[in-house]
């Protein structure tokens, strides 16, 4: 699938993604309850508390935003019909009328400022977790009930973008509410197509279609989420129709599920895992010569970061351990989204040439290295080490593989442990993993947050600087790609693959569309006919 640029320079007018329209617009004829199993465990009700999938995911029933990212990663109107860059500081956002929340209230101008205001200002560390999408925000200006002018602290060509990650609460006059006032539920109010009903932490989510919303009568009754963290679990709940859509289905499921007549869809998500290499330090723990002596850290040299890419088998990866729900990845988001490359490929592996490589570099024998990585995090993580140690083996690097519970390994990686790990990278437009794996630390430009490698690249962290000045459109892309093949040539990390969002569904669902951020959501599931 071709994805289309992520957003239009000056204006962008009315109108929904299909993926929004999916599960409403029903008659009443029509209408019935819907049955999901989820892996994401709900643990609060507050929509600002934390950027999480758990709560981008499960709360976007309750709560909208100003603009909409559809399954193409590109940005469609929401709560804003339109936007446009008055100057290098000014964004204006026309609002949508006749928007009411779930009390009767009317949606206005002020209730944007009251958002801003809430997580700017209101609330504190450990909540507040949306607040790098607004830290460009200097002022928030209601011009009129639905005309919102934002102010910034300088160029910011992305902010409609930030702004598709922050859902948009109820203005109140008596004040804000607190994380634990939200989660008795009692002031869980939005303008979305579903209201809240229930919930049990951990449990269930209960949703009651609002009849009332602006884009059309929802298309299920009633809605409920049951958290069922095990993905077996929710494979069995799925076919023995308990449910009638499962999320985060193992690739191993798919055919025995499609023998029982449930429907599988997929898509590749918005992310990239990858191997990285501490360049930082002059020597390493983990890495030795064949007869357990320290060496000088090898991955300084460019010709062993190329070596050991080239002879990783990616479409192996991909084909016998993600068993066809996977992609090689040759860059950091999948081929066709906004700002990627069309340049960049992935080849067979050259063993031969990557022995050459090893050579010149001074390692004809090659060494011994410790690859960590979690077990279970994320699809095919600890199969891929094994793999990856097996191709490694055939250029002379023998691999110890160093799997662990994810907690533990955050904790070694943080602490400098491992002189190659296994790593992934997610977010709403690629720029935001270039900035936060490949660019250089910096705390100016708040970028290198997970550069744990101490990678620099002068040259390229000008390129990307200088791209992401330039307004969202294909200009922007074509820099931020042309930046991605610069620094991909020198070999900063191996990108090995960009896995498949997988959920199946029964026959009383007609059609569900897997979004690539991963998302559930009974927006993109339609009902079939009864």
């Amino acid at each position: 699938m071709a994805f289309m640029h992520a957003l239009r320079p000056t204006l962008v007018f009315a109108g929904l993604g299909i993926s929004v329209l999916g599960g409403l617009l029903a008659t009443e004829a029509s209408a019935q309850a819907l049955k999901v199993a989820t892996a994401y465990k709900l643990m609060t009700l507050d929509p600002h508390y934390a950027d999480l999938n758990e709560n981008t995911s499960l709360l976007s029933h309750i709560f909208e935003r100003l603009v909409y990212q559809d399954e193409k990663m590109e940005p469609k109107p929401g709560l804003a019909v339109s936007w446009k860059q008055l100057s290098d500081t000014q964004w204006k956002f026309k609002l949508r009328e006749n928007v009411r929340f779930h009390d009767g209230s009317k949606f206005t101008a002020q209730d944007v400022v009251a958002t801003v205001e809430r997580i700017q200002h209101f609330l504190k560390p450990p909540s507040g977790g949306l607040a790098a999408y607004t830290q460009a925000i200097t002022k928030v200006t209601a011009a009129d009930p639905h005309t919102v002018v934002f102010e910034t602290n300088g160029p910011s060509p992305t902010l409609p973008l930030s702004l598709a990650s922050v859902f948009i609460v109820r203005h109140q006059a008596n004040g804000f509410k607190t994380t634990d006032e939200m989660n008795t539920g009692s002031s869980v109010v939005g303008t979305g197509p579903y209201k809240f009903e229930g919930w049990q932490s951990g449990e269930t989510l209960k949703l009651v279609r609002n009849d009332d919303y602006w884009a059309g009568k929802p298309g299920w009754s009633d809605v409920t989420f049951r958290i069922i963290e095990s993905p077996a679990a929710r494979v069995a709940a799925l076919t023995t129709g308990e449910v009638d859509l499962a999320d985060f289905v193992p690739a191993r499921d798919v055919e025995t599920l499609k023998q029982r007549g449930v429907e599988i869809e997929s898509t590749s998500a918005a992310r990239s895992n990858f191997l990285q290499f501490d360049v930082g330090r002059e020597q390493l723990s983990g890495v030795a010569d064949k007869s357990g002596n320290a060496i000088a850290n090898p991955f300084r040299d460019v010709r062993v970061r190329k070596a050991l890419a080239i002879a990783t088998d990616r479409n192996f990866l991909t084909e016998k351990i993600l068993l066809g729900y996977g992609s090689p990845a040759s860059q950091l988001f999948p081929k066709g989204m906004p700002g990627t490359s069309g340049q960049l490929t992935v080849e067979q592996p050259d063993f031969e040439g990557a022995k050459e490589l090893l050579a010149q570099a001074g390692f004809k024998d090659g060494f011994d290295v410790v690859v960590g990585g979690p077990g279970g995090r994320y699809p095919g993580d600890s199969d891929s080490l094994q793999a990856v140690a097996q191709n490694w083996a055939r250029i002379g690097v023998r691999v110890q593989p160093a799997v662990a519970p994810y907690t533990v390994y955050a904790n070694k990686l943080d602490q400098g442990e491992y002189p190659v790990w296994y790593a992934g990278c997610s977010g709403n437009t690629v720029t935001i993993c270039l900035d936060a794996v490949l660019a250089s630390k910096n705390d100016d430009r708040k970028t290198g947050s997970l550069n744990y490698g101490d990678y620099r690249n002068a040259p390229f962290d000008d390129m990307l600087a200088k791209a992401e000045t330039i307004e969202v459109g294909p200009k922007r892309d074509e820099a931020v790609a042309s930046a991605t093949e610069f620094v991909m040539a020198d070999y900063p990390i191996i990108p090995l693959y960009h896995f498949h969002h997988i959920a199946g569904h029964g026959q009383r669902v007609a059609t569900y569309t897997v979004h690539p951020r991963g998302w559930t959501t009974a927006m993109q599931a339609t009902p079939a006919e009864e």
